[in-house]
């Protein structure tokens, strides 16, 4: 399958990129690519150019896009459609879990007192009787 992506290039530190058009079995890093349809300069957002006659055509053959192109290619107008979600999905804050953590546990404590109260009343505890040594007869023992 061809997939339109990004690919790295330039010195360290200064990232540049060139939208290419290969094969997606292809690594990123492989340097293989069938066409070069732009670059794209992250430092200066407004210097990137593409071939948007080329991207189109490649499109209508049936390459896919991934999904950063597509956003790139929707914000300069070269495709119609809406931007899609690239970021990771969002976790709860550790202090706000923690909370509603202590709260819970509140309330379960709250309920195990409850129960462990009711039981006590209704319950009738019988001692079994316990043998009582005296003090003399410890001394005999000895």
């Amino acid at each position: 399958m061809l997939k339109i992506r990004l690919q790295r290039v330039g010195r360290k530190h200064e990232p540049t990129f060139r939208l290419v058009l290969t094969d997606s079995k292809n690594s990123t890093k492989s340097g293989k690519y069938l066409e070069n349809l732009g670059n794209f300069d992250s430092r200066h957002g407004e210097d990137s150019t593409f071939k948007a006659d080329r991207v189109t055509y490649w499109m209508s053959k049936g390459a896919q896009t991934s999904h950063t192109v597509h956003n790139m290619l929707v914000t300069k107008k070269i495709i119609d459609g809406k931007k899609i979600n690239v970021l990771p999905l969002k976790k709860p804050i550790v202090k706000e879990a923690k909370e509603e953590a202590a709260v819970k546990t509140e309330s379960v404590e709250e309920t195990k007192e409850e129960v462990v109260e009711t039981p006590a009343e209704a319950e009738v505890v019988v001692e079994a009787p316990v043998e009582t040594v005296t003090p003399t007869e410890e001394k005999a023992t000895e």
